[in-house]
């Protein structure tokens, strides 16, 4: 048996957050406390929208993921310096075949509830993920690669064979295939335990008494468009955090977000792109205002299911080449972001800043919805665009790209805006027929955006994208282990999809926060924030 240490290349220093990551059916009927966002100890900063669920085994946004993380965690984690990192396992070793990956569980670690971790937590977990009544919409994508788990999603079978509990500090997960990117995705939060005498088997868990997790932080109270309340966990078994209280306020609207900074209410605000120039303006925030590189890509996608004439490779086409990415990005919002000229965003295993994609050409765009049959649009089914509600930058981004398809197609799309659940649960169901979203990385791999999101088999394929070629480049590199081998592969494939256009990249992501004078001690990774343990908040 090998140690194995999984190390990820490392960002530029200047994409790092160290000096401090998107309605619920959770929420109804909780009581709320009393708010103490001025006070020292607590750290309060608001959510954009309410938690989507307090399920880790059901969440799918970076928004909610940031709240949850303080309440659970898996195996292993993020450090800052973008490393996979011991969590609730303090080592693993991977088996000469590299098949067999067995973690030993760190002793002493306690759930909310007072109880001892155990490996047999772990596999109930994966099992209640797996369970075919449970649905979970993140089980496909993060634990298909252990033995038993498609199975088990299909209702084949009653155990997850791949998942052996060795005694009760030893966990063993055995793969299907070589994986380089297996601990990667133990890093997602389905793969947390749960302590299955206060959580239900096969639903969503929604009750505060029900959120038992073994974070430095645990639910107190939430209250649906109101705000949650995390407390500290004096027996947390990395210690007890610094501060007493995380609190989330619900803020839909960012000029109020603002608001609330600027009279201290709250010690971080994330800015939409409209918000960064009245800031660099102002001599009392300029100095706490950060800019933060992140892996990940928004995009416009076209959905072959839900909109017939997206099966034409000529229309994808013929809309990538009429919206201008370039003055979207560069005008329309200010140039803070990089347009994306590719799938892989930086920081990413091989990110290039010039891939195979699509350049705006307008009088080829016309000629090719012509040939496929629509002239100047005429013909097309009417058209709607999809975006998640409450963010300026988001509608910015589907405003001019609608007013692109007008102007350089004649195609009429009509703009919808969505709670962000509402949203979630139609993108999960492949009905959104055009819409405008992040994917954000889960690991740096570029499995976690090409074959994950496109390939045929891909959990996130929710378009009906379908390239044999771009297939067979993916299940090559996806099980090859050395990267002079793999990348390649994944060039090839990402030239594909990128001509292919089943969605059309329009840039990668930067956050612009402003982290008051009284915060202090907060971690990040490129990802975003880490759970605060050693976040500070003082009176000043």
């Amino acid at each position: 048996m090998k140690q194995w240490r999984l190390a990820l290349p490392l960002l530029a220093a200047a994409l790092l957050v160290g000096c401090g990551p998107s309605g619920g059916s959770s929420g109804g009927g909780f009581s709320q406390r009393g708010r103490e966002g001025g006070q020292s100890g607590t750290f309060t900063y608001p959510i954009n929208t309410n938690p989507t669920t307090f399920d880790p085994h059901v969440v799918q946004d970076g928004d909610t993921i940031d709240l949850l993380q303080n309440v659970y965690e898996g195996l292993v984690t993020w450090n800052e310096q973008n490393e996979v990192a011991p969590a609730l396992a303090e080592s693993w070793s991977v088996s000469d075949d590299g098949l067999t990956y067995t973690f030993k569980i760190k002793k002493g670690v306690k759930f909310h509830n007072g109880r001892e971790v155990t490996a047999e937590d772990f596999k109930w977990s994966i099992e209640r993920c797996c369970q075919s009544t449970f649905t979970s919409p993140t089980a496909g994508a993060y634990l298909n690669d252990i033995i038993g788990v498609e199975e088990k999603l299909a209702g084949k079978v009653k155990s997850v064979d791949g998942v052996k509990v060795v005694d009760p500090q030893t966990l063993a997960l055995t793969l299907k295939q070589k994986t380089p990117y297996f601990l990667g995705k133990l890093t997602y939060m389905v793969s947390v335990p749960l302590p299955k005498e206060s959580v239900p088997l096969d639903k969503e868990l929604t009750k505060i008494e029900e959120m038992i997790g073994t974070g430095p932080f645990k639910v107190a109270s939430t209250l649906r468009d109101q705000e949650t309340t995390l407390e500290a966990f004096a027996e947390y078994h990395g210690g007890a955090p610094k501060l007493t209280k995380i609190v989330r306020p619900v803020v839909k609207d960012n000029t109020t977000v603002l608001a609330k900074y600027r009279n201290g209410e709250i010690q971080l605000a994330r800015l939409q792109r409209t918000d960064i120039a009245g800031v660099e303006k102002d001599p009392a925030l300029k100095g706490q205002l950060k800019l933060l590189d992140r892996p990940s890509i928004w995009y416009i996608g076209m959905n072959q299911k839900a909109y017939p004439p997206f099966k034409d490779r000529r229309v994808r086409r013929a809309f990538a080449m009429a919206i201008d990415r370039l003055t979207i990005v560069k005008e329309r919002m200010g140039g803070v972001n990089q347009p994306a000229k590719g799938i892989l965003p930086p920081g990413v295993m091989g990110h290039r800043e010039e891939a195979g994609f699509i350049e705006f050409n307008p009088a080829e765009a016309k000629k090719l919805l012509a040939e496929a049959g629509f002239p100047e649009g005429k013909g097309l089914p009417p058209l709607e665009m999809y975006f998640r509600e409450q963010f300026p930058d988001i509608r910015l981004v589907a405003e001019a790209a609608a007013g692109m398809l007008k102007e350089n197609l004649g195609v009429d799309v009509k703009l919808r805006s969505l709670e962000w659940r509402n949203y979630l649960e139609k993108f999960n169901k492949e009905e959104l027929p055009f819409y405008h979203m992040r994917w954000a990385a889960d690991f740096l791999d570029p499995q976690n955006f090409l074959s994950n999101m496109l390939a045929t088999w891909g959990p996130e394929n929710k378009l009906g994208y379908n390239n044999p070629e771009f297939d067979k480049l993916c299940r090559e590199a996806d099980a090859t282990m050395e990267w002079e081998k793999r990348k390649p592969l994944y060039e090839k494939a990402e030239d594909i999809a990128l001509q292919d256009a089943p969605w059309i990249p329009i840039y990668f992501q930067r956050d612009a926060e402003l982290h008051s004078a009284s915060l202090s001690g907060m971690r990040g990774s490129v990802f975003g924030h880490l759970p605060h343990t050693t976040t500070e908040v003082s009176s000043k």
